[in-house]
């Protein structure tokens, strides 16, 4: 029998993000302080996420509310990332992408801190975007868990496929 093993990944529900964006345009159209700006989001991608406003204040309003909605749909904001209101023509624009994967360099990060911890018999090996730890004992792999759980490496994750 293989040894027990888990992948650690970075995936958000697209439908979830769907969902948060249809309820924020929702928002956004019926929201008193949004009546008359100009304020709207959209997809502008796969995972690309425009926010378009006609002050830099609503704009920046938009993004907060949008933000709102992934928080009550599970979605860490760690998964969202947001550029700076940009001037383009008499609208303030926002740009916004969701994140999925893991990057090779915070692969590296996240497998050097699995070693530096000496987790007798636990490996990690880097599989395009995820990551893949096994080990001899499942007290071990619920231990790294923890112990990825506990640090902050700039993305969400999430792990799958424990068994």
């Amino acid at each position: 029998m293989a040894d027990p093993s888990f992948d650690v990944v970075s995936k958000v529900d697209r439908q979830e993000v769907d969902n948060a964006l249809n309820q924020a345009a929702k928002e956004l159209s019926q929201r008193f302080d949004f009546r008359g700006t100009g304020t709207g989001i959209s997809w502008s991608g796969e995972e690309a996420i425009t926010i378009e406003s006609e002050t830099e204040e609503r704009a920046k309003a938009a993004v907060e509310v949008f933000k709102e909605k992934l928080i009550k749909r599970n979605i860490s904001l760690k998964a969202f990332e947001v550029d700076e209101p940009a001037v383009s023509g008499k609208v303030y624009k926002v740009s916004g992408k969701i994140l999925q994967g893991i990057e090779s360099d915070k692969a590296k990060e996240i497998s050097k801190a699995i070693r530096d911890e000496k987790f007798k018999g636990v490996q990690a090996q880097i599989q395009g975007d995820q990551l893949r730890v096994s080990g001899k004992k499942k007290d071990d792999l619920q231990a790294v868990i923890a112990l990825l759980k506990g640090k902050d490496f700039g993305i969400a994750l999430q792990f799958t496929n424990y068994r």
